[in-house]
């Protein structure tokens, strides 16, 4: 199930998360080679990013 970011916050170890209009929050790590996510790293990136769709697992979880 798809959800659009709202917004973005740090967690405890200072990864950034996509907070979801569901409600629910989702890492999205700029972890290279794994992870490549620069847009994460700076506001305007982020700020880009408001309004994209996330597949958010804990709202299929929780709907079945």
């Amino acid at each position: 199930m798809e959800r659009k970011i709202v917004d973005f916050i740090k967690d405890e170890e200072g990864h950034w998360t996509a907070v979801l209009a569901c409600g629910h929050k989702q890492h999205v790590r700029h972890n290279p080679p794994w992870k490549i996510r620069p847009w994460t790293q700076t506001q305007e990136g982020r700020k880009e990013f408001i309004g994209f769709p996330l597949f958010c697992k804990k709202c299929v979880n929780s709907e079945n």
